[in-house]
């Protein structure tokens, strides 16, 4: 049981269970869309799955729930949906090097959002570390990237929802004063409802490849169901993970995880990588290395306590 190790010890807990979860649905993930499985419904499937999962939680006395404004949570669900949404969109009208490229700017973009409208400071050290982990990241997914205006809008608005999202997950915790368990379990069926409104315009149901219009082989729907199954603990430690730490944090881990997924195309899909890829993994690798160690060596600092609608002043 988490209550059983320290502080520390949960981080580092929820941290492995978001690593090894997130690898594992992205595996899953491949083998269902390897058989043309709409991926906005998949992620529907997602959240309904992560609710009835934190139903049982909830029944079995893991947390209680708590009432919550959905008013307030709604910017949440319509951050994450947008992200999906704006995801596929990008990847309709850019290449996939592009779409990979325009991923790299979220965390910078969490910087500059943190920085001017959450008055986060980042140390000299810190950000140093982060543009090694973009730089390698980018020489990672070095690709065919070629835009058009449309594509560029789809992409840049993607960074934007994407990094709104991370960053909401950590400050709606604090200002609703809710447990990632009790956060989730509001944002889960509310993003359903929104993708349930979405999906008849980008994938009908009873349209071509539709999830009621074709016939899916007994793989495609195993790959489904440990997919939604894993997507409980993918959804439930991206918040526990932020809420312990950082949205920057986290998009580091995303970044750690990247490297692995890559390697994992190779061992089991046998994927090819160059070499300018494995110089930016090994980079990126380095980068992340630099950001625990200044991270665990830092100094705790002070915060604002200023209770004002703007965000206290945080240490990154």
């Amino acid at each position: 049981s988490p209550m059983m190790f320290t502080e520390s010890g949960k981080t580092k807990l929820f941290m492995l269970m978001n690593y090894a979860s997130s690898i594992s649905i992205v595996m899953l993930n491949k083998i269902a869309y390897r058989y043309g499985f709409p991926s906005i419904t998949l992620t529907m499937i997602h959240f309904i799955t992560t609710f009835l999962g934190l139903k049982l939680f909830a029944s079995l006395g893991v947390f209680e729930t708590k009432s919550l404004n959905v008013w307030k949570v709604l910017p949440l669900s319509l951050s994450f949906c947008g992200f999906v949404v704006l995801t596929n969109l990008s990847l309709m009208h850019n290449t996939v090097g592009f779409y990979q490229l325009a991923k790299v700017m979220t965390t910078p973009t969490i910087v500059f959002f943190q920085t001017v409208f959450y008055r986060t400071r980042f140390s000299k050290t810190i950000l140093i570390s982060l543009l090694v982990v973009c730089v390698g990241v980018a020489q990672t997914t070095n690709a065919n990237a070629e835009t058009n205006p449309l594509g560029l809008y789809f992409a840049a608005s993607g960074v934007i929802v994407t990094s709104l999202y991370q960053i909401w997950v950590k400050t709606k915790q604090q200002s609703l004063e809710a447990s990632p368990f009790q956060l989730l379990y509001y944002q889960a069926p509310l993003s359903a409802l929104i993708l349930l409104v979405i999906i008849p315009f980008f994938e009908p149901p009873y349209g071509e490849m539709g999830i009621f219009s074709t016939e899916w082989p007994k793989e495609a729907l195993a790959a489904v169901v440990g997919s939604s199954i894993t997507s409980i603990l993918v959804n439930l430690s991206i918040f526990l993970v932020i809420g312990k730490t950082s949205p920057i944090t986290y998009n580091v881990l995303g970044h750690f995880k990247l490297v692995t997924v890559i390697l994992s195309g190779v061992i089991v899909f046998s994927e090819v990588i160059n070499f300018p890829q494995a110089i930016g993994m090994i980079t990126t690798l380095m980068g992340i290395f630099a950001y625990t160690y200044f991270k665990l060596t830092e100094p705790a600092t002070s915060t604002s306590t200023t209770k004002t609608t703007i965000p206290r002043q945080v240490k990154e």
